[in-house]
């Protein structure tokens, strides 16, 4: 059963086509992963589908009384509801339902015997609806999402407002799944979202019994949790069955076929124009220069996409830094309160150390701490006289500036060549540079930071969750960055992949906390 249908579907911004004659069929209960790279427009068709966006041209159908559960990257929380009040919210639709119920139930007793089978039809199909979404039981299911995602620990009863980002992703995670719509459309649920609750989500969406579309850069994430892939890429859409894996075989396969085909068709298109250069001027060979010219005309060409540009990060070593560059003694993080028990510790020259643990232990805590922006609760942190930094933040709000004029506020000295080729090696394009903060893509946007960070020499670099929003290739080229720096490096991430094999120390601030983990 299709539950789902998008035909023919266009748009663009501007002179930028996004998507081109795009089709997509979603069946009940199928696991979509839909990839392509930053800027591709996967939140763009994501915003078509949900209605936020209208397209150029095309149709989108939904089934009757479908029920859609969004997690948006970029949602927000209304400050003064608690926890509780926003995962209770997940279950307003419902509620709704229940009263079209009622409204029917009354409307059968003064009806005719037709309009009655239909009102019985309906009434029949939403108390299914309500059964299966656990209408009736919202309190047990509310405390077992919210206990699966952490939210216990921290207080259903926390306003909305004092959550970190992590714990905020957390929330809304937690009331889209209790949704549990027919259809699930999760926009990177894995930023922000420590180990431990990415595997409770990987397990969870493999048991999910309906229909989910899921955007992911996280593609060991994703492996294990789709069974169809569509993929994005100069304004095409693609449809492979099976997991990414087999998605990246099977393109594979592709490109190479159509490389062949090109080649072959060159060779022939060459062979056709020597023949038509050496016959079209000699009568007796001129008919056959002229069918041959014909063929030409009507050959339909087969073109190669232009290759991306790929993201080549690099960060520039400032003059080396004495032996201890940060020393911290009986240091206690925290804001209003502790969040750690007094610690003592050392960052080294070249070490590059990545923190781990549960969102709201403090890791962005610690960073800015540890670089000075954010004094501690109490004890001492002291660094080398040399120290230059670099720090990229998890969280910075997108500006009006357009990307150019971001580099150039940091770097008023460079040329408008300088900064465009420095945001070209970032693998943003001339429109990405010339376009506002707020409207690039996530990726795109990181790409703009991270540009910024390269351009300064530092003996110190810092950051905190680089690889949320980035692409597989951007994520790649950040790794090999970071083995390649000569400096010191203090990385927060929540993927083991992307550090295990380029950290010399593992700082996990569970050993640390005064909260029960």
């Amino acid at each position: 059963m299709s539950i789902l249908n998008v035909e023919h579907v266009t748009h663009g911004f501007g002179a930028r086509q996004i998507l081109n004659d795009a089709s997509f069929r979603l069946l009940k209960g199928e696991h979509v992963g839909l990839v392509g790279a930053n800027g591709e427009g996967k939140s763009t068709f994501l915003n078509i589908i949900t209605g936020k966006l209208m397209p150029d041209e095309g149709k989108i159908e939904w089934c009757r009384r479908i029920t859609t559960g969004y997690l948006d990257q970029y949602s927000t929380l209304e400050k003064g509801k608690t926890i509780a009040d926003v995962l209770r919210g997940a279950f307003a639709h419902l509620e709704s339902l229940e009263q079209e119920m009622l409204a029917l139930y009354d409307k059968i007793g003064d009806c005719s015997e037709e309009e009655m089978e239909a009102a019985m039809e309906d009434v029949g199909e939403i108390q299914n609806i309500l059964d299966y979404s656990g209408y009736y039981t919202i309190d047990a299911k509310i405390s077992e999402y919210a206990n699966g995602l952490g939210l216990g620990e921290i207080g259903l009863d926390r306003d909305v407002s004092e959550l970190s980002g992590g714990q905020r992703a957390k929330v809304l995670l937690a009331k889209v799944l209790l949704e549990n719509p027919m259809i699930l459309i999760l926009d990177e649920p894995t930023n922000f979202l420590d180990e431990n609750h990415i595997a409770w989500l990987k397990e969870f969406l493999k048991n999910y019994e309906n229909a989910f579309i899921l955007v992911s850069h996280d593609t060991s994430f994703m492996n294990d949790v789709v069974n169809v892939i569509y993929h994005v890429e100069n304004a095409v859409l693609t449809r492979y069955a099976g997991d990414y894996e087999n998605f990246l075989r099977m393109y594979e396969l592709k490109k190479r076929q159509l490389e062949q085909a090109y080649e072959k068709q060159q060779k022939e298109i060459a062979d056709l124009e020597d023949f038509i250069a050496r016959n079209k001027a000699r009568v007796a060979t001129t008919n056959m220069a002229k069918s041959r010219q014909k063929k030409l005309d009507k050959m339909e060409k087969v073109t190669l996409a232009a290759e991306k540009a790929k993201p080549t990060f690099s960060f520039s070593s400032a003059r080396a830094t004495g032996r201890i560059v940060i020393e911290c003694k009986d240091l206690v993080l925290g804001y209003d309160e502790p969040l750690t028990r007094p610690v003592s510790l050392q960052v080294e020259y070249g070490q590059k150390i990545a923190i781990r643990g549960v969102n709201g232990l403090g890791k962005s805590t610690l960073l800015k701490t540890l670089l000075g922006l954010l004094p501690p609760i109490s004890g001492t942190v002291e660094h080398d006289q040399f120290v230059e930094y670099g720090y990229f933040e998890q969280e910075e709000t997108a500006t009006e500036a357009t990307a150019l004029q971001t580099i150039w506020d940091e770097y008023p000295s460079m040329t408008n060549g300088e900064v465009r080729a420095a945001l070209a090696k970032c693998g943003l394009t001339t429109e990405h540079i010339t376009s506002q903060m707020r409207v690039l893509s996530g990726g795109e946007n990181a790409k703009v930071r991270l540009c910024r960070v390269m351009l300064k020499s530092v003996n110190l670099l810092v950051l905190d969750e680089p690889t949320n929003h980035l692409d597989v290739d951007a994520k790649e080229s950040l790794k090999q960055a970071i083995r390649d720096y000569r400096g010191t490096v203090l990385l927060v991430s929540h993927e083991p992949e992307f550090y295990q094999d380029v950290a010399t120390d593992i700082w996990s601030l569970e050993d640390w906390t005064t909260k029960i983990v």
